[in-house]
């Protein structure tokens, strides 16, 4: 089969059983960050909050096929970040069996510097556990029919002291959280105007096998491979900063790695280019979880910031990739297009959209949902012939 013919029956048969095109209007979404779909066929939606939020409304929201929400936790670590003042909260999620893991992003725990493009380190964050990872155990009766848990200040002190919290939903089903790694919120990065300037983490999205969580974290430009049992952590592979080819901004370009994905036993990351955010410099790179071994499979994207790979009998016949805006600088739409397996632009998905962030693909029907970040809006689409 042709990718063209894969595709244009994955949208017959989108069409047919799912009937979700568009947008899901009684979805009320808080600025997602990253979805999941679940073998029973819901998604998992990681939120950050709203930018009028109080601090630490982050949560992670359960959408069903009929479009109906519900909270599975809230009350997780939220908080504006320094450099652009929005919600930074749960950035991704990663389901395996009935163990979820929720990475959680920077929130405050840097304040802008004295000078452009320098950041300091916040002596009072509004939570002690950004830059982490709870692991979250629930069970199948709990993600068909639970009303959630709310976190609390507390709790997330608990948590960073090693904790394991038990807590029971209003109907009585039990959840377990645990933090399972806690990287540093920042690292020194003294410049000669500014010997206290630092560098903070920003993990965006996880994986797991059965030993190891490999976190991408768009702060440090580096994913982490982290042992469960211990949280003992190391550096898979770094993303250096490359020259910038234009005349505006830097002379050296930060190179962002935005999410990550299981494909083939191989490890796919987006990464964006950073500011000044020059289209067709983003790319994906596939990345060997034993070595690090990088190599790029898609090149020429605007700026990637997620993407799912599309699997038959186990092997990777495609990707479909998140581009936030297709001019960053001047809040241009994002779209999302489909590639095949070597890389090659085969279809544009959905175009126009405002400030796409995360994708889920739901094989069985042929299904490609979309939040978009800005609007709190979560769309559907079939893949088109």
């Amino acid at each position: 089969m042709s990718h063209r013919q894969f595709a244009a029956s994955l949208a017959l048969a989108a069409l047919n059983a799912f009937g979700l095109v568009g947008s899901l209007a009684a979805i009320d979404l808080q600025r997602p960050t990253k979805l999941q779909l679940t073998p029973q066929g819901n998604l998992l939606v990681a939120e950050n909050g709203t930018a009028a939020s109080p601090p630490n409304v982050g949560r992670v929201s359960i959408v069903d096929g009929d479009g109906d929400q519900r909270t599975l936790i809230s009350g997780l670590p939220s908080a504006p970040t320094n450099a652009v003042n929005t919600p930074s909260g749960p950035s991704g999620l990663f389901l395996q069996g009935r163990t979820l893991y929720v990475v959680i992003g920077e929130g405050n725990v840097t304040l802008v510097g004295p000078l452009p493009r320098t950041e300091i380190a916040n002596p009072n964050p509004d939570s002690p556990l950004f830059s982490c990872v709870l692991v979250v155990h629930f069970s199948a009766a709990a993600e068909q029919g639970t009303t959630g848990i709310a976190l609390t200040l507390d709790d997330h002190f608990a948590l960073k002291s090693g904790e394991t919290l038990v807590r029971f939903d209003a109907e009585g089903h039990k959840f377990t959280v645990k933090a399972v790694v806690d990287f540093p919120d920042y690292v020194p990065e003294p410049l000669p105007i500014l010997a206290t300037n630092v560098r903070h983490s920003h993990p965006y999205g996880v994986v797991a096998d059965d030993s190891y969580l490999y976190v991408n974290d768009g702060g440090y430009n580096v994913v982490h491979k982290v042992e469960i049992a211990t949280g003992v952590n190391q550096t898979l592979v770094s993303f250096p900063r490359t020259p910038n080819p234009g005349s505006f901004g830097p002379p050296l370009i930060e190179n962002v790695p935005t999410s990550i994905r299981w494909s083939g036993g191989k490890l796919v990351v987006t990464v964006l280019s950073g500011f000044p955010f020059i289209a067709g410099l983003s790319q994906v790179q596939e990345i060997d979880p034993n070595t690090g071994a990088a190599s790029v499979i898609i090149t020429g994207l605007a700026s990637a910031v997620d993407l799912v790979p599309v699997l038959e009998d186990d092997a990777t016949v495609g990707y479909i990739v998140v581009e936030y805006s297709l001019a960053h600088l001047a809040g241009g739409p994002g779209r999302v297009r489909m590639f095949d397996a070597t890389g090659t632009s085969i279809a544009i998905i959905a175009e126009g959209l405002r400030t796409p962030s995360c994708v889920a693909y739901d094989k069985k029907t042929g299904t490609v949902f979309v939040g978009e970040i800005s609007t709190g809006a979560l769309k559907s689409f079939a893949l088109p012939n």
